[in-house]
């Protein structure tokens, strides 16, 4: 990631976005208590999403990435969430150009559900919501994380 995101605009920009798309009061400060969310959230997460400001958007998810990098640090797995951002994790085979050996790539909508927790990854396999190829692309322990 190019530009580090502060803690604090970070967190602001996903707690902006899960009070939007949950329909919750906006979070202040710490953690909402977040659980699965119901399918039937999950099945309208892009134009729930849709009503977030795009740049809100970009921030929680390149926040959120960057969290992602930090937790695992490598070049084995690149995880991609279009257009906003990419990061590389997991230690490992190293590539310098092209495609890695693991790539990951979801919309914004999936990438937030599965940070805060309120999509598994298993869910999110399951049900298509995730292109992951290669034999190191599973997130599933490294999710959610602590935003």
């Amino acid at each position: 990631m190019a530009k580090k995101i502060s803690d604090t605009v970070g967190r602001t920009a996903v707690f902006a976005w899960i009070s939007r798309v949950c329909d919750i009061p906006e979070v202040g400060s710490g953690e909402p208590a977040l659980s699965p969310w119901p399918p039937d959230l999950i099945g309208h997460l892009p134009e729930l999403s849709a009503s977030v400001p795009r740049a809100t958007v970009a921030t929680a998810v390149r926040f959120a990435l960057q969290l992602l990098e930090a937790r695992a640090p490598g070049q084995a797995v690149e995880v991609r969430v279009p257009p906003f951002g990419a990061v590389q994790i997991l230690p490992g085979t190293t590539h310098r150009r092209g495609t890695p050996p693991a790539v990951i790539e979801m919309p914004a909508e999936v990438w937030l559900a599965l940070a805060v927790g309120g999509l598994s990854w298993s869910t999110a396999i399951s049900q298509g919501l995730v292109a992951a190829s290669g034999n190191r692309a599973d997130l599933g322990e490294l999710l959610p994380l602590r935003i």
